[in-house]
C-alpha cells in the first residue's frame, strides 16, 4: 500500500531489506472494532506493515509499526497480523524482525487488544530457540509492549527518540532526573539492549547480524567463505589479554567481531567471531577496556560479577539453541566481593555453570591469564564439559593464588619465621610450580595443550574443525530448572 501514513514504517522496511524484495501481507487489514466510534477513524493496515523479504539473499519476516495510525497502538487486528508473520516464519524456518514504534495497548479495544498481547507472547515463546528473533525500537515501547523485545534474542534501540519502559520514568516516585526509558539506561544498566545508534546504524547492524546467524535451529546458513589465512600468526595477541574484545577481533577472520551487549557488564565480553568462515560465539573475561583511539577507559579485577555471569549465560543459551560453537577466553581468580554482589552472585554463577555444562555444542576454552578456584570451573572448564582446553605458557591454573595458599598451609611456620617474606616467596614459587602452573594442570589432563599466544587462531580453528560433527546425548528430561 502507498498510503502516506505509512511512509516511515515503509522506509524502515525498505532500508532493512534488499532492494525491491519486500512483499507485503495483509495490507488491506483495518481495525474491525466499532466501540467509541473507532470505525470513523482511518486505520490503514491497522497500524502495522507486515510481510517478508531478503537480507543479502536470506529470507526474513518483518513487521513495522506505524506511529501515525492511532499512535501505533496495538489492537486486535494489529496483533493478528504480527501473529501471522510468526506462523509463516515458523513454517519456513526464518528469522522475525520487529520494528517497534507503538503507544502500547489500544484502549478503544480493551480486552481484544489485551488478548492480542497475550497471543504475541505465546508466539514468541514458541519461536524461542527455533528461529532468531530480533527487535529494533525506534519510538515508544512501553507497558506490556516492553515484554516483546525482552522475549526476543536481540534488541536494538535508536539512541535519541526510542523509549523502552514498563513504567514511565515520571511514574517512578524515587526517580529524580534519570531517563530510565532511554537507550543509554537500557543498554548500560538493564542489559536488555544489545546495540544503540542512529536509525541508519541500527538498520545496518541488524543486516550484519542476520548474515552471521543461522536461519533456524536446524538449517545453518551462517557460514561464509574465508579469505583470511587459517594459519595466520597473531603476533600481538598476548598484549590484548586485558581487553579481550581486541583479542577476539585479532583471532577472527579478517578481524571481524560482532559484540553483543557491549555497554553492559563490561567485565564480560560476549559476541560473534568468524573462524574459517564459521560463526562462533565468544565469551571472555575482561580486565581492561580501550576505546577506538586505544586509550584505557575502564579497568576491572579478574573476577566474576552477577551481571557478567547472567550476560554470558544468556548468550551461551542462545548459541546452544542454534548450534553455534562457543570459544572462551578465561582470566578469572574469584568473585567480586561486595554486599550487593553477595545477594546475587551465587545464583548468577550457578546460571553460568549450568549454561556451559548443559550446552552440547562444541566448546573450546583458552586460559589466557589466571584460572583459580570455582570461578574458573564456571568458565567452561574441562570438568564441566569443555571439549578442548588450551592454556598460554604463563597461565596460572589452580585452587587459588600461590601466596594465598602458602599463607594458609604454612601459617605456623610463617608466624615463627625469622624472615617471613623470604619463606612466603620460596614456598609460593614451589606451590606455583607444583600446583598452579599451566604445566601442572596439563600433566593432570585438565589442559589439553600449552600453546603460544600467537598460535591461538590456528589452534582453535583446528579444534573446531575436529569438533564439527560432535554429538552428545544427555539424560532424558523435559528441561532443567536452573
Amino acid at each position: 500500500m502507498s498510503n502516506t501514513a505509512q511512509v516511515s514504517a515503509s522506509k524502515r522496511i525498505n532500508a532493512l531489506l534488499d532492494d525491491n524484495s519486500f512483499v507485503e501481507i495483509g495490507g488491506y487489514v483495518t481495525a474491525r472494532n466499532t466501540d467509541f466510534n473507532l470505525q470513523h477513524k482511518e486505520t490503514p493496515a491497522d497500524g502495522v506493515i507486515t510481510g517478508y523479504g531478503v537480507i543479502d539473499g536470506n529470507l526474513v519476516y518483518v513487521y513495522s509499526q506505524d506511529a501515525t495510525v492511532l499512535n501505533g497502538a496495538l489492537g486486535e487486528m494489529h496483533a493478528k497480523k504480527i501473529a501471522k508473520v510468526y506462523d509463516l516464519a515458523m513454517k519456513m524456518g526464518a528469522p522475525v524482525i520487529g520494528l517497534i514504534d507503538c503507544a502500547g495497548l489500544r484502549l478503544q479495544e480493551a480486552t481484544d487488544a489485551l488478548n492480542g498481547f497475550g497471543e504475541l507472547y505465546l508466539k514468541q515463546t514458541m519461536a524461542s530457540g527455533v528461529i532468531p528473533q530480533i527487535t529494533a525500537i525506534f519510538g515508544n515501547c512501553g507497558g506490556g509492549l516492553a515484554i516483546i523485545p525482552t522475549l526476543t534474542d536481540f534488541t536494538f534501540m535508536e539512541e535519541k527518540n526510542a523509549k523502552l519502559f514498563v513504567n514511565s520514568p515520571n511514574a517512578l516516585s524515587e526517580n529524580k532526573s534519570q531517563d530510565t526509558a532511554g537507550a543509554d539506561f537500557q543498554s548500560k544498566e538493564t542489559g536488555i539492549v544489545d546495540f544503540t545508534g542512529d536509525e541508519d546504524a541500527v538498520i545496518e547492524q541488524i543486516r550484519t547480524l542476520v548474515n552471521i546467524l543461522p536461519a533456524n535451529n536446524e538449517d545453518d546458513n551462517s557460514y561464509d567463505e574465508c579469505t583470511d589465512d587459517l594459519n595466520r600468526v597473531c603476533s600481538d595477541l598476548a598484549n590484548a589479554k586485558g581487553d579481550t574484545s581486541i583479542a577476539l577481533s585479532n583471532i577472527s577472520d579478517d578481524n571481524f567481531f560482532y559484540e553483543v551487549k557491549k555497554s553492559y557488564a563490561k567485565d564480560m565480553v560476549t559476541g560473534f567471531i568468524r573462524l574459517n568462515g564459521m560463526t562462533v560465539g565468544a565469551v571472555a573475561n575482561r580486565t581492561e577496556v580501550y576505546d577506538d583511539e586505544m586509550n584505557l577507559t575502564d579497568s576491572y579485577k579478574p573476577e566474576l560479577t552477577t551481571n557478567g555471569c547472567e550476560k554470558a549465560a544468556e548468550f551461551i543459551n542462545f548459541c546452544d539453541a542454534f548450534n553455534i560453537p562457543v570459544l572462551t577466553l578465561t582470566n578469572v581468580n574469584g568473585y567480586k566481593a561486595t554486599v550487593d554482589e553477595e545477594k546475587t552472585i551465587a545464583k548468577a554463577v550457578a546460571k553460568l555453570t549450568y549454561a556451559f555444562a548443559n550446552a552440547t555444542i562444541p566448546k573450546v576454552n583458552v586460559v589466557i591469564g589466571e584460572a583459580f578456584g570455582s570461578a574458573y570451573l564456571a568458565m567452561n572448564s574441562k570438568s564441566i564439559g569443555a571439549d578442548i582446553v588450551y592454556a598460554w605458557p604463563d597461565a596460572k591454573i589452580g585452587m587459588m593464588q600461590a601466596q594465598s595458599a602458602v599463607k594458609i598451609m604454612y601459617a605456623d611456620e610463617i608466624n615463627n619465621a625469622d624472615d617471613a617474606t623470604k619463606l612466603i616467596s620460596e614456598k609460593s614459587a614451589e606451590y606455583e610450580k607444583l600446583q598452579s602452573s599451566a604445566l601442572a594442570a596439563a600433566k593432570r589432563g585438565y589442559v589439553d595443550d600449552i600453546i603460544e599466544a600467537c598460535d591461538t587462531r590456528k589452534r582453535i580453528i583446528a579444534a573446531f574443525e575436529m569438533l564439527y560433527t560432535k554429538r552428545e546425548d544427555r539424560p532424558a528430561k523435559k528441561h532443567g530448572t536452573i
